[in-house]
């Protein structure tokens, strides 16, 4: 039987510049949720060209695929995502603001992590074939994970059922297990339509829809004083009804994201902002509409899992930087604010590094893997990672692929994605996660405690998935 450490180094050694330019091509074409053609197309027929059978548009969503090698179990998927996001426009490798001449970019890392995890898939189909191995290795091709839920749609429509094992990852400046759960969410759009008429002449005929998005907002702004700590109420006004103060605005909309550690939370707070929405209505005699747009559940970490991911993680370990990389990652360092900077470790806590930084004093780049530490601590932020959670055995790691401090959503983040760091980081992730995968297929008794406690759990807390049947993935409105 291969020896499994040496053959992952030595097949992801061989295969290193394909991966990156990989990379390269996702990071050079950014597209924002569910519009991801080139990337989707790219990747796949880069799983085609892999020798895996790729199945596209599933879930029924265009961009979203599945890269199927073998047969039987063990079956391990492998998670990736390729979308971008809108604003984040910024020329790589620089440690000063630089937009490209478009407004879309990844500044979450998602070239990075959906190469890492095809990585990964690859590496993982070519043990089995080396080895004649039994046992079925998926990748799936992920979109609009970005304010999208596109996950939460595929696990809606079935697509991860037979899934014996899912694996993930993302980037971040630290190298861990991501060991927490995440917020849980609902997004949904509230239109107002009301009549127009002179602002001037005839205010007393008009009915400001705009009047009920303000009042409406100020209501939830008290609401928030009456919901748990834990639990996040954002809005963005989409729809102001025009841009003519002398018109009394006839249609208005808002988009509220909800969040709260657990579904059913979130679920009381928006029917607590419905009755908002309703009350802004009534006091403007205007019509309402609520269009629910999508949502996903809390991740649910699966601890065995965990256990077998960390091990590979440690095995992999934490690489070594070189003087150009450590220059550069100082550079992006002494770019963020002052309370970014201050704020460097409390990050890197949501991404399961629990320490304190001392063994990163004078350092920019993270030179060790984190201990496994097992917590009920809760990301402030939310994945659709989670729903996939509720149906298959997950664990998800991270690999320092930006410097200390660098916060996701900024042009620093957008800056690293093509460094050297970034993509040596992003081959440790896929060593990390094929070498898991390997050695469930060769011992599949590896996966049995994560199947017990898996089972344990669903038998307590049945899965219902939060998007209503209706609801279709929406794009970006840019």
């Amino acid at each position: 039987m291969t020896e499994l450490k040496p053959f992952i180094d030595q097949y992801l050694s061989d295969h290193k510049s394909r991966f990156e330019q990989v990379s390269e091509y996702i990071f050079n074409h950014p597209e924002t949720r569910f519009e991801e053609y080139e990337s989707s197309k790219f990747l796949a027929d880069e799983c085609e060209k892999a020798g895996f059978s790729v199945e596209r548009g599933v879930g029924g969503i265009e961009t979203a695929f599945i890269g199927t090698y073998g047969e039987g179990a063990p079956v391990v998927g492998f998670l990736g995502e390729f979308d971008a996001l809108s604003g984040l426009s910024q020329e790589p490798n620089l440690a000063e603001p630089k937009p490209w001449d478009r407004h879309v970019g990844h500044g979450c890392g998602h070239n990075l992590l959906g190469t890492g995890a095809f990585a990964a898939a690859c590496a993982a189909k070519a043990f089995l074939e080396e080895n004649h191995l039994p046992g079925t290795v998926k990748f799936f091709g992920c979109p609009g994970e970005e304010g999208g839920s596109g996950k939460t749609f595929m696990v809606r429509d079935g697509v991860f059922d037979g899934v014996d094992l899912a694996l993930s990852w993302h980037p971040s400046p630290g190298n861990a297990i991501m060991s927490l759960s995440s917020l849980a969410n609902y997004q949904v759009f509230f239109r107002f339509k009301g009549i127009p008429s002179h602002a001037a002449n005839s205010p007393h005929l008009g009915r400001s829809a705009l009047d009920a998005v303000e009042l409406m907002n100020v209501g939830v702004q008290y609401l928030r004083e009456h919901i748990i700590d834990a639990a996040r109420i954002h809005y963005a006004i989409t729809n102001t009804g025009g841009i003519s103060p002398n018109v009394v605005q006839a249609e208005a909309e808002v988009l509220y994201l909800i969040r709260a550690p657990k579904i059913a939370q979130v679920d009381e707070i928006y029917k607590r902002v419905i009755k908002i929405a309703e009350g802004a209505a009534l006091m403007t005699e205007t019509e309402l509409e609520i269009d629910f747009n999508k949502a996903c559940s809390n991740y649910v970490p699966n601890r065995a899992a965990e256990r077998i991911l960390h091990a590979s993680l440690q095995e992999v370990g934490p690489g070594e930087p070189t003087e150009e990389e450590k220059e550069f990652a100082k550079a992006i360092y002494e770019s963020l604010t002052e309370s970014e900077q201050q704020d460097a470790f409390n990050g890197m806590r949501g991404f399961g590094y629990f320490g304190d930084g001392s063994e990163y004093e004078g350092k920019y780049i993270a030179d060790t893997v984190g201990p496994y530490v097992e917590t009920d601590e809760v990301l402030a932020g939310s994945t659709d990672v989670g729903d996939v959670s509720w149906v298959v055995p997950t664990a998800q790691l991270t690999t320092s692929t930006s410097a200390i401090g660098t916060p996701l959503h900024t042009w620093q983040m957008t800056s690293q994605g093509l460094s050297t760091n970034a993509h040596k980081a992003m081959l440790r992730a896929a060593a990390s996660m094929g070498l898991t995968g390997m050695k469930v297929f060769q011992n599949p008794e590896l996966l049995e405690p994560a199947k017990k406690e898996f089972a344990e759990f669903q038998e307590k807390h049945p899965y219902t998935n939060p998007i209503p049947a209706h609801v279709k993935p929406s794009k970006l409105n840019v």
